[in-house]
């Protein structure tokens, strides 16, 4: 077994006294902080108005509508819904929309005769169109919807 030295008496008794002082060590840092904290604040309430007083002089507010610089983009004529109806049908509908989102891009304009040849190898390749990917298999173990 190892013994260590006695502690003196005088020892315990300013360790104790250290450990009282530090919460009134602590709470004298605080109060110290808050002091200089309020004595930061800027001392402008007695600039600004008196909110209650009808007499006190403010600042005149401006309005501006959001739509005072709406500029219409082209001077079109509306149509009734019956004919932009009438039209699309004529078109051929909501399908002629599609396919046109289907088509690939246009054929670039050939370069005029007086302008330089271009390398082949300098145009990009075709883009061609991505196969759909396969639908993937149900996990196993789920049965799908049951009904009823």
């Amino acid at each position: 077994m190892v013994h260590s030295p006695p502690i003196s008496v005088s020892v315990v008794a300013r360790r104790r006294r250290l450990l009282h002082a530090v919460p009134a060590v602590l709470l004298a840092t605080a109060l110290v902080a808050s002091l200089t904290a309020a004595q930061a604040q800027p001392t402008a309430k007695a600039a600004r108005p008196d909110p209650l007083d009808p007499k006190a002089s403010v600042t005149t507010l401006r309005y501006e509508s959001s739509f005072a610089r709406y500029r219409l983009l082209g001077e079109e004529k509306p149509v009734s819904w019956r004919d932009a109806n009438d039209t699309v049908t004529r078109i051929g509908g909501w399908r002629v929309y599609a396919r046109e989102a289907q088509q690939p891009d246009p054929a670039p304009i050939p370069a005029p005769v007086s302008a330089p040849a271009v390398k082949p190898t300098d145009t990009p390749p075709a883009a061609k169109p991505m196969p759909m990917p396969m639908p993937m298999p149900m996990p196993a173990g789920h049965g799908g919807h049951k009904t009823p």
